[in-house]
């Protein structure tokens, strides 16, 4: 359950859904396997539980969903050579070349012919919404699961105007100078992976691993005029992350304080196993993301 990654959306009016609404919303496009002719299916899947379970676990003022994406697979190749082998021989029958518009319907049917044997792929993605700290989080490092996750919740309940948060100080600046000057806040500690890139359009990347970043050959680079696009941080001894220029976490851990204190907890069954971590996870984010935008300036206002 505990997020590995973290896309943050803010919402740009306050959400005042409660629980019952919001699950009766998402219960109009509730997840459903793919019929033998569908391509893809994308609908809410209940966060813990059998499937008939709520569509939302709520703790805390804390609401959890989660969304199911069903493909079919069917690889390029295989129908590309069917595509080939069908239009030669069409070509053979009348001696005439086949015509693209031919050719794409002749692809629509094959697509069509394949569908049924196809094998489905699930892909499951998790967020939740704090109404009070106005956030949309999804555990994802894809801009496009997250838009796909965030396009999903605004059809089921009418409207949901959210937007990436922007903060006061550049967030590549901020990281630089931390890293250049070997020193950033207290309760921020800068760990031994980053990435650095010139701002030049053509200028190089250079990514760095279980490395000493206050290193020689690290800080000619930044002489030079790199700048660090990702970088490696931990805060509090509690969480530990990868942060990018676009504010987006990556790998993150909640370190050994917090996972004992989930440990100490008791929990009789999944549920109770489930809404533990959940509360123990988000009420910790609720502190270290305030402190998060802190760092580089504050938020800026909506306009």
């Amino acid at each position: 359950m505990w997020f590995k990654n973290l896309s943050l959306l803010r919402f740009n009016t306050p959400f005042t859904l409660t629980c019952a609404q919001l699950e009766e919303h998402l219960q109009s496009a509730r997840f459903r396997q793919c019929s033998s002719l569908e391509p893809m299916s994308y609908g809410w899947k209940a966060p813990v539980g059998d499937d008939d379970a709520p569509l939302v676990h709520a703790a805390n003022g804390f609401f959890m969903i989660s969304a199911v994406k069903e493909e079919k697979i069917l690889p390029a190749s295989v129908v590309n050579d069917l595509l080939a082998e069908r239009a030669q021989e069409l070509e053979l029958q009348r001696g005439t070349p086949v015509r693209r518009k031919e050719r794409d319907a002749l692809r629509d049917d094959i697509i069509h012919e394949l569908l049924p044997r196809a094998f489905s792929h699930r892909i499951k993605t998790w967020a939740y919404l704090d109404p009070v700290g106005g956030w949309l989080i999804v555990d994802s490092s894809s801009s496009k699961k997250t838009e796909e996750l965030a396009s999903l919740l605004r059809r089921s309940i009418g409207t949901l105007a959210v937007s990436p948060p922007a903060t006061q100080q550049r967030i590549a600046d901020v990281l630089t100078r931390w890293l250049s000057e070997s020193e950033a806040p207290s309760d921020i500690a800068i760990e031994n992976e980053c990435e650095l890139r010139s701002p030049d359009e053509e200028g190089g990347i250079v990514r760095c691993s279980k490395q000493d970043l206050s290193a020689p050959e690290i800080q000619n680079h930044l002489q030079a005029g790199k700048e660090v696009v990702k970088l490696a941080l931990s805060w509090s001894e509690r969480l530990s992350f990868v942060l990018d220029e676009e504010l987006g976490i990556r790998r993150l851990r909640f370190l050994d304080c917090i996972q004992e204190e989930a440990e100490a907890a008791d929990a009789q069954d999944e549920i109770e196993r489930f809404d533990v971590d959940f509360s123990i996870m988000t009420l910790e984010l609720s502190t270290f993301l305030p402190r998060l935008l802190e760092l580089f300036g504050g938020e800026v206002a909506a306009a």
